[in-house]
């Protein structure tokens, strides 16, 4: 089992940044794959970005690609998720996940998943 710890929101107004880290801790040798998802009230969860192992590959939601950029630092278990020009749109919980899927898309099953931490962007 994976632990998964996010830190990083809090409240900014739109055109501001934030940066979201998720610490990974236990067994995380079979990760492959880790993943933000966000949910806002009233809306589905939906799949932010994610990136592999290697940290070569990412995908993101249409919606922030240009604005929101996920790394990793594997030598720190840690996953970094730079978001800029926030939009109020943006406003929701962020989750961290982590996956062992073999293949790489936005479908892949996570099985690990942090507490959450909020973002909030006012207009």
């Amino acid at each position: 089992q994976v632990q998964l710890v996010e830190s990083g929101g809090g409240l900014v107004q739109a055109g501001g940044s934030l940066r979201l880290s998720c610490a990974a801790s236990g067994r995380t040798v079979s990760t492959s794959v880790m993943g933000w998802f966000r949910q806002a009230p009233g809306k589905e969860r939906e799949l932010v970005a994610a990136i592999n192992w290697s940290g070569r590959s990412t995908i993101y939601l249409d919606s922030v690609k240009g604005r929101f950029t996920l790394s990793k630092d594997n030598a720190k278990n840690t996953v970094y998720l730079q978001m800029n020009s926030l939009l109020p749109d943006d406003t929701a919980i962020y989750y961290c996940a982590a996956s062992t899927t073999q293949i790489f898309t936005r479908y892949a099953r996570y099985d690990n998943w942090g507490q959450g931490t909020q973002v909030t962007v006012s207009s």
